[in-house]
């Protein structure tokens, strides 16, 4: 896979269309911040990190609100041939309504854009969730 972070968030979104309960997931660093975000946000109940000889998994488990799946859609934004950045006074007013939440990476790690709007920096714009 060329791009950790599409296949991590189209899992998530295949996951729970399917309405299973947990996923298996690519295990790095950067997949490992997102989904404690994400657990953060409400989106994913719990996340976990499970061994299998060599290779490390993530195990997501999907949030669910009286048997429908929290996750909706995702939208992936950077991707590896175009790469976006965003300083962080152009957040867009959906985002600032509070119907999507974009997950942003920074120099102060990975966090929604509400996070690093009230910390004052910017970054590499990942996706948006709803």
């Amino acid at each position: 896979m060329n791009h950790l972070v599409s296949d991590f968030v189209i899992r998530l979104k295949n996951a729970s269309r399917a309405r299973k309960k947990d996923t298996l997931l690519p295990y790095s660093k950067l997949n490992k911040a997102i989904g404690l975000t994400l657990v953060k946000e409400g989106f994913l109940t719990s996340i976990k990190e499970q061994k299998d000889g060599n290779k490390t998994m993530l195990i997501a488990e999907i949030a669910y609100d009286s048997r429908n799946p929290v996750i909706t859609d995702v939208t992936i934004i950077s991707k590896p041939s175009l790469r976006i950045y965003q300083p962080i006074h152009k957040i867009t007013p959906m985002e600032k309504k509070g119907m999507t939440v974009s997950i942003i990476t920074t120099s102060k790690g990975v966090m929604t854009t509400r996070e690093a709007e009230k910390k004052g920096v910017g970054g590499e714009l990942l996706f948006r969730i709803w």
